[in-house]
This record gives structure tokens, sequence and C-alpha cells, in this order.
């Protein structure tokens, strides 16, 4: 026990004597507080796993600081379907909240049932014409509930190149069921 705390303490003695310019300088350059203690939490997290000795820990965190910055900058976000359309009915719920009550929920009515396959049956159609590596990750992720690290393990494919299929199809099915949507909705 004492052989482990003996390593971490040089580590821990860097860190905690930097650890406020550090913290200014993830503040300095990301625009939520959240992401900088996130990014702060990450980088001493990857100190204590370094395997090498690190000569200059106040250089080497900075240079991480800059590197995840940089890879959480390159990340794509997706905006949740509430977010890309705007619409609410007039009780101010988003009509999107219906729409996934309606796919996924129990049908209360005949109606909403016949609604329910109106549209499963133009997301599979839409989804047939997606390209089949766009298909599998959106099926898997959003419809069999496999998380980008699984499905990775799952298929030897890099989480990158998983996003990226995956942003792809979300695009395609917007714009190809724009129309219906606007159909159901009224808009």
């Amino acid at each position: 026990m004492h052989a482990e705390k003996a390593k971490y303490s040089p580590l821990v003695a860097a860190l905690a004597a930097c650890r406020a310019k550090l913290s200014a300088f993830i503040r300095g350059r990301t625009a939520v507080r959240d992401d900088a203690d996130d990014i702060l939490q990450e980088i001493t997290y990857q100190l204590i796993k370094v395997e090498q000795p690190v000569e200059n820990v106040a250089a080497w965190l900075f240079r991480a600081a800059r590197n995840e910055m940089t890879d959480r900058s390159r990340k794509k976000r997706e905006l949740p379907l509430s977010g890309y359309y705007a619409d609410s009915d007039d009780d101010g719920e988003f009509v999107e909240d219906e729409l996934e009550e309606t796919l996924f929920g129990v049908s209360q009515s005949p109606e909403e049932a016949c609604l329910s396959e109106l549209i499963w049956a133009e997301l599979d159609k839409a989804l047939s014409e997606l390209p089949v590596a766009q298909r599998h990750v959106f099926e898997k992720t959003e419809l069999e509930g496999y998380s980008f690290k699984a499905l990775a393990e799952e298929t030897g494919v890099s989480v990158q190149a998983l996003l990226s299929r995956k942003h792809k199809a979300v695009l395609s099915l917007r714009a190809r069921l724009h129309t219906l949507y606007d159909e159901i909705t009224g808009a």
C-alpha cells in the first residue's frame, strides 16, 4: 500500500501545485463550466494511469488538456428530435413527445395503432434505403439499445467510424421522413 501511495504522491503533489492555473486554462477555452470540470477530471485520471514516468507533469497536464479539448470539439453532437423541430402543441408539450409515445408506447385507440403502423412502415422503408453500414449502426444503437463501445467491440469498427455512420443515417432519415412528419403534425 505504501509503495502505491509513494508512486502517486509526486504526481498528486505536482497536480495540486498547478491545479488552479490548469483549471483557469481549461475554463478560458470551454463555454460550459461542467465541461471544464469534466476535462480536468479526465486528464487527472489519465495522469494517474500513465505507466511511464512523466518528467514535467505541468507540461504534460496542459498538453493533455489541449488534446482533450480538441477531441471534444471534434465530436459531433446530435440534437435531440425536440431540438431539431421546435414545434409544440397548445399544452406546451413537444409534438415529438407524442410521436415517440405513438411509436414506442401502447396504443390507446385503433387510430393510434394505425398511425403507429404507418410510421413504422415508413421508417422501415427509409431504413431499407440506407447503405447497409449506416442502417446497421442506426438499428443497433437506436432500436436495440447498443452502446457505441459495445458495437465497436462486436464489429471491430472504431467508435468514431460508427458515430460518423450513424450521423449520416440520422441526416438521411430526417430528410426522408420530413414530409411524413409535417403531415402528422400538421406543419
